[in-house]
């Protein structure tokens, strides 16, 4: 077995992370009771399913950890489950601007700024976009279109790697794993593309919400789950992370990864527990707004 084979070390080192897991996933746990007892239920379930992704990230990685041969299908349900979270977080913002309605009501004569990241950060010279129910629509269905097609995608690796045809090291044209990664890619860099104009048009008005923190947090989970893993697989498929017996580069470059998400999905689910357990004031309606302003003018 794979306790059997470890050091004491490696044994304490597994112990521990199986701890933070645990102690993760009760964190969430009482987060997701308190937030099902003080939160409206329009909001409930958007903001238990956010502050989820990261214990199951780590639920994933532990199970990895203890399994190495099931790590493909582990990395592939943290996929699954994030995809739906970034929906999950697009429809968050418009919920917390008081729904729909009242978002178009409260930008009636704003414009969304497509020029920004991760797709067109650098194209300055895109024009500004009118808030209409029209592009609100196109904006929900750049992340909903990545909650539908990777599970898809997913499901057609696993079919594929079942029958033999799919190998994560081989990135030829002819195999199917270049494409399939390269298609996932792109659907994840449009639905990240949708949340970030969301999010440069509502953080000021949603800074009361401490939407700032949260989006960082949504961010570093993006940033360590992906990028982080996709660097690691790329120095171990390389040999740049050196094999030691009897683990091979892959699959020490593997347990590295898993071993890093556990550490820092437990230090996210403990900061998201802060982040979202504060009360927080309901915005005031457009109609209470416009009113304001114009008293302060009139004062003059």
């Amino acid at each position: 077995s794979l306790s059997a084979g470890l050091d004491l070390p490696g044994r304490f080192l597994f112990a521990t992370l199986t701890l933070m897991t645990l102690i993760a996933i009760l964190v969430f746990i009482e987060e997701a009771v308190y937030i099902y007892r003080k939160i409206p239920s329009s909001k409930r379930s958007i903001i238990i399913w956010i502050n989820a992704a990261a214990p199951v990230i780590s639920t994933t990685s532990c199970i990895g950890m203890w399994v190495p041969r099931s790590t493909m299908f582990t990395d592939f349900t943290a996929g699954i489950f994030f995809a739906i979270v970034i929906h999950k977080f697009l429809m968050m913002m418009i919920k917390e601007c008081g729904g729909q309605k009242v978002l178009l009501k409260r930008f009636e004569n704003g414009r969304f700024t497509i020029s920004t990241g991760p797709c067109c950060c650098c194209c300055l010279c895109l024009p500004r976009v009118p808030i209409t129910r029209q592009t609100l629509f196109w904006l929900k269905l750049g992340t909903f279109q990545f909650a539908v097609f990777r599970p898809v995608l997913i499901f057609l690796s696993i079919v594929l790697w079942t029958n033999g045809n799919y190998v994560l090291n081989n990135l030829s044209p002819k195999g199917p794993a270049l494409w399939i990664s390269c298609f996932i890619g792109a659907l994840t860099l449009l639905a990240l593309w949708a949340v970030g104009i969301m999010f440069r048009k509502v953080r000021i008005l949603l800074k009361c919400k401490n939407i700032i923190p949260k989006f960082a947090l949504y961010q570093f989970i993006v940033i360590l789950n992906h990028l982080q893993t996709t660097i690691i697989n790329i120095f171990a498929t390389q040999k740049i992370i050196p094999c030691a017996p009897p683990l091979s580069s892959r699959a020490r470059g593997s347990y590295i990864a898993q071993q890093l998400l556990i550490m820092e999905m437990f230090l996210i689910t403990v900061i998201s527990r802060v982040v979202y357990r504060r009360k927080y004031h309901d915005l005031e309606p457009p109609e209470c707004v416009a009113e304001e302003l114009g008293d302060k003018k009139q004062t003059p």
